[in-house]
């Protein structure tokens, strides 16, 4: 009986591993010789640049210093770093003897052109909901590039979560293929902001939480996430900002890289505003139709002015309270730009009691901003603010952080706050 019961199962084993094979296995395509530039029509690359805009395809493709979209940009990962790829049509190290065929199972299917799975840092669990004639666009546009040779650098993702055939696996469970299906009791604005956000511009691809095999969490979709020391904030009602993320709010943060209730775009967030310059102001109000809705905006909207007036005669009543040392630290370091003598508040002066990046439960951002500012490319344009991390010690920027969350809002206090500013301050000295 225990024979026929190990046989049984040794039987069943087998045929498990021979499905998952046929279920992994994906065939090359043909390399093809590099499609000459004049082939493409100029209208379809100019489609294909503004959508690799709007997909801010160069922020990750691009290393710091290297040619644009050859790759090199190093991905931290739970599981090793990762390194992106070259996409200029390079036929030996890029996509040159790509197909478009072989371009679109990439984009849609996760499959390179060797039959190999991508890993899931590339987004195309959000890339599978673009359109053909989108994907035809990019291919056009990248095809027309000029090529760059550039010799890829191994991963550095440990055995057994390097081996490409395992994808299948992970796809399996969280991988859910096919283009974007439009909801037909929403508008058309709704939808292409929906579009946009969920496919090309793969917003939760950042502010997603992922569960501990790097998926996106299905039932927590936009609920927020930390990346490389720095939070991209829940876009639901969640969001512990003051005032809510409006439409009109939403569209100047994502037009002009700045918004006078919440702050400004820095860190990994500014390339997006960035790369969305080359998308049409329609489909930044679509995005921030689609976005509004999602945090219910419009709910919150009559609390607004009371939010902001409240926090404004909070600011200008802390201002005038007796001084102590944390107060007498941030009058001298920030208060300078930082101050507004009325109930209007100003993008350019940006007022703290306003801000997001002091209201969120993780400190990071603030941490961020003072070690790092923000330069003449981030933010608004001719408007910066200078780095700390030279002038102020852990210390002083502790207390900075500490005294805006005690004075500006009634949240609890950030714990651990020296541990938090130490490793952000490590990462800013790595990167000078």
């Amino acid at each position: 009986m225990f024979k026929k019961l190990l046989v049984a199962t040794v039987a069943v084993g087998c045929l498990g591993v021979a499905g998952f094979g046929t279920l992994a296995w994906q065939p090359a395509m043909a390399p093809i010789a590099p499609p000459a530039t004049a082939s493409f029509a100029p209208e379809l690359v100019a489609k294909g640049e503004a959508l690799a805009g709007g997909g801010y395809c160069a922020a990750c493709h691009t290393r710091k210093g290297g040619e644009r979209f050859a790759g090199g940009y190093a991905m931290e990962t739970p599981f090793g770093a990762i390194f992106s790829t070259n996409i200029t049509p390079d036929p030996e190290t890029g996509i040159g003897n790509w197909s478009e065929a072989a371009f679109a199972r990439a984009m849609q299917k996760g499959v390179s052109r060797d039959g190999s799975h991508l890993l899931p840092v590339f987004s195309y669990d959000h890339f599978t909901k673009l359109s053909d004639d989108d994907v035809r666009a990019l291919y056009a546009y990248f095809m027309t590039r000029t090529p760059v040779h550039a010799t890829r650098r191994p991963n550095g993702i440990p055995f057994p979560f390097n081996i490409r055939y395992l994808q299948a696996g992970w796809k399996l469970l969280f991988f859910r293929p096919g283009r974007f299906e439009p909801d037909v009791t929403r508008s058309a604005e709704w939808n292409r902001g929906a579009y946009l956000a969920q496919g090309l511009s793969h917003c939760g691809a950042c502010h997603t939480p992922r569960n501990l095999l790097g998926a996106e969490k299905f039932g927590n979709a936009y609920g927020g996430a930390v990346i490389d020391n720095w939070v991209a904030p829940p876009l639901t009602a969640g969001n512990a900002a003051p005032t809510p993320w409006t439409h009109d709010e939403l569209y100047d943060y994502l037009r002009t890289g700045a918004s006078k209730l919440h702050g400004t775009a820095a860190g990994p967030m500014f390339p997006v505003v960035q790369g969305l310059r080359a998308l049409p102001d329609s489909d930044i109000r679509a995005l921030a139709t689609y976005f509004a809705e999602l945090d219910k905006a419009a709910e919150r909207l009559p609390y607004v002015s009371g939010a902001v007036s409240l926090a404004m005669s909070s600011t200008l009543a802390k201002e005038g309270a007796p001084i102590d040392p944390d107060a007498r630290l941030y009058i001298t370091a920030c208060a300078s730009c930082h101050y507004n003598a009325t109930n209007a508040p100003l993008a350019t002066r940006p007022d703290l009691s306003l801000n997001s990046a002091v209201h969120l439960a993780d400190p990071s951002n603030l941490i961020q901003v003072i070690l790092r500012g923000i330069g003449t490319e981030e933010g608004m344009p001719g408007v910066v603010m200078p780095a700390f991390g030279d002038a102020l010690s852990d210390s002083d920027v502790a207390r900075i952080a500490a005294y805006l969350r005690r004075t500006r809002t009634d949240l609890p206090p950030w714990p651990d706050l020296a541990v938090k500013i130490a490793a952000i301050r490590r990462q800013y000295e790595a990167a000078k």
